[in-house]
């Protein structure tokens, strides 16, 4: 795992756009299109807004979701919602580009069926993803790959449901796609990750997040995070 450390927030979600933007040029030139799946948070959205001026070849990429609440379409709470006031809006996505996580649905399991049979037909076989980005909670939790949830032992399919979680029941990638991913991109932001960070750098397998392959990751972090004074 590799680790850059930048100022501050700002600073990592310019430095993630970037990034994502290399990737995707790249990806598009090996393979004809650019798969990526992005996390809910404040620094993710602010990276989203910068990609949105960064040069995609937007006709090309293709974007799901890494998890999300059972929620109402539009409900602050659902990831969705933010993605699409962050970047949406503003770049010329094709809208069957957009692959939202079908969480409105009364039959939650089969929408984590479908949902997995969409990235099948999208990312191969089994679905390989260019680029997944995650973040990391206090408690060590990414994705909504929480402590203590069932869903952490699920290991025959790609998308799972969690228990009820900060009061939401939640639709998640699980570890067998994100660990399949060409790239992890981690963002870590706030003097309250030091101690997770290190963790999860040490890949501490006792936090989800540590679960993670580290062959393929990056972490961006600002200097707040690995306990640094401004």
């Amino acid at each position: 795992m590799k680790i850059e450390v930048l100022t501050d927030v700002e600073a990592v979600a310019r430095q993630a756009a970037a990034i994502i933007a290399r990737e995707a040029q790249e990806a598009v030139a090996a393979r004809g299109r650019f798969c990526m799946a992005v996390s809910g948070g404040r620094t993710p959205w602010m990276m989203l807004r910068v990609l949105s001026g960064q040069d995609m070849p937007w006709d090309k990429v293709h974007v799901m979701q890494v998890d999300e609440r059972v929620a109402p379409a539009g409900h602050p709470d659902r990831n969705l919602t933010h993605l699409r006031e962050s970047l949406l809006t503003y770049v010329p996505l094709p809208m069957d580009h957009i692959h939202a996580m079908p969480v409105e649905d009364s039959d939650l399991e089969a929408a984590a069926v479908r949902y997995g049979t969409s990235l099948l037909k999208l990312a191969g076989a089994p679905p390989v993803l260019d680029l997944v980005h995650l973040g990391l909670g206090t408690d060590g939790h990414t994705a909504s790959l929480v402590p203590g949830d069932p869903v952490l032992n699920v290991t025959e399919v790609d998308v799972a449901l969690t228990g009820i979680y900060q009061g939401r029941r939640r639709m998640t990638l699980t570890y067998p796609i994100l660990n399949r991913s060409r790239r992890i991109l981690w963002l870590v932001t706030g003097a309250d990750k030091v101690g997770m960070l290190s963790r999860l750098r040490a890949a501490d397998a006792s936090i989800p997040a540590g679960r993670v392959r580290q062959d393929q990751a990056l972490v961006l972090a600002d200097r707040a995070a690995v306990g640094e004074k401004a």
